[in-house]
């Protein structure tokens, strides 16, 4: 029997980790086997994670090895100047008029002395570890997958000490393309920095792969060898399967996960504001659900309009229980950061709403990744942040469907989209 290929996964974030960014590699982790491919995780041994979600340890193999080396990170400090900066740790910042001149010091400080993030600090001791463990150990690939983006540090590293090793630089989110990068208050310098370290990034590594088809465009148009895989949906742990007997009592509206201000929906609040004040009948009978990490502001001003009797809010729930929320929802949302840079950005997220086969109501730049996936398994409507006579007619066409009991539709072509093969498609390319 041939003996399966090793690979090494570098990942900051791991179980028991919660939220998007642990659940792609975990994923990969999962199925590798399958295809001849034998993984290793390198992870941080005292991580300061934003969420955690233990029920996700579930899902990791006791036959995995697992090897750690202690991280030191400056979140205290940055807490120190105030608890809204505990936000850095998930990459969220007040914006606008919400910042106080603490924040403002903070951003200014994380974006021009941690280059390219917080965990920098991990970049040093983990390439002396692995160095010494590449030596005793053979492997035929490793993989750094950020944000944080200092992983791909170790990469470079790496890449120079054992050139033969295939190199794999996983981009879940862009690095110097990301919307809130340029929130960063960066100085020239700094900004220079940031950017040489990305193109070293891309001209190293021997596969970039990005979880959008624009990203991966972009990518390649900088010289990286790039292609696109994006994130999915798990079959044996999603709700696949739905009762479509099941007439809940209220039209629910549901959003699961961070929601945070550069990503707000206003014109959503706003349309839904006009529709709870003008149709006595949506107002009884809908409410909006949240599932997660609802920014402070952005619900205290929902609160404190017309839709303060709507709100069901239950906070940060297992991956598990998110799941079946989502099975127990009319219409899904999800937003991206309106600027026309961000059209490459699909969060994971929309892969796992569509194995319900509920409807989904996104928001973004006009032509996006997301829209096109939308189009192509028919699993929902696009919007721009300016759409508002097309959304309101679109919502109460939802309600209308919910009240005859017809709201689900016809989705398609979405096992493109499962975990699985979208491992086999990552193995193809090793």
């Amino acid at each position: 029997m041939k003996s399966p290929k090793k690979i090494l996964i570098i990942t900051y974030y791991w179980p028991p980790a919660g939220g998007p960014g642990v659940q792609r590699w975990l994923k990969f982790v999962k199925y590798l086997p399958e295809f001849g491919w034998k993984p290793t995780v390198f992870i941080p041994q005292n991580p300061s994670y934003p969420i955690i979600d233990e029920t996700l340890e579930n899902e990791v193999s006791e036959d995995l090895e697992i090897i750690k080396t202690k991280i030191w990170e400056p979140y205290q400090i940055a807490e120190f100047f105030g608890k809204d900066n505990k936000k850095f740790k998930a990459g969220q910042f007040d914006v606008g008029e919400n910042q106080s001149w603490k924040s403002k010091l903070s951003i200014w400080v994380r974006g021009n002395f941690f280059i390219p993030d917080a965990r920098v600090f991990w970049v040093k001791p983990s390439v002396k570890f692995l160095k010494e463990y590449l030596k005793e150990n053979r492997f035929d690939a490793f993989v750094t997958t950020g944000p944080p983006h200092s992983m791909h540090l170790i990469g470079l590293e790496l890449k120079k000490e054992f050139p033969q090793l295939k190199w794999i630089a996983d981009f879940r989110d862009p690095w110097t393309e990301i919307s809130y990068y340029k929130h960063l208050k960066l100085t020239k310098s700094a900004d220079q920095k940031h950017r040489n370290l990305e193109q070293q990034v891309f001209e190293k590594a021997d596969i970039t792969l990005a979880t959008s088809f624009s990203d991966a465009e972009n990518f390649r148009q900088n010289g990286a060898n790039a292609f696109c895989i994006t994130n999915g949906f798990d079959r044996n742990v999603s709700v696949a399967e739905r009762s479509r007997s099941d007439h809940r009592k209220k039209f629910t509206l549901s959003y699961i996960g961070v929601l945070e201000q550069l990503r707000n929906p206003n014109v959503l609040w706003k349309v839904l504001n006009e529709l709870v004040s003008e149709n006595q009948d949506f107002r009884n009978n809908f409410q909006i659900k949240f599932v997660g990490r609802i920014d402070d502001k952005i619900l205290t001003e929902i609160e404190q309009s017309e839709l303060k009797d709507s709100i069901n809010n239950l906070g940060y729930l297992s991956h598990s229980e998110a799941n079946a929320e989502m099975n127990e929802s009319d219409l899904l949302l999800i937003t991206n950061f309106p600027d026309e840079s961000s059209k490459g950005i699909i969060p994971g997220k929309i892969f796992e709403y569509l194995a319900t086969g509920k409807q989904i109501l996104s928001f973004g730049p006009k032509e996006s990744d997301v829209k096109k996936i939308l189009s192509e398994t028919n699993a929902g409507k696009h919007f721009s942040y300016n759409d508002e006579s097309a959304l309101k007619v679109f919502l109460l066409q939802q309600f209308e469907a919910w009240k005859s009991g017809k709201s689900d539709s016809q989705t398609y072509n979405i096992e493109q989209f499962s975990r699985k093969n979208l491992t086999q498609k990552l193995t193809e390319l090793l």
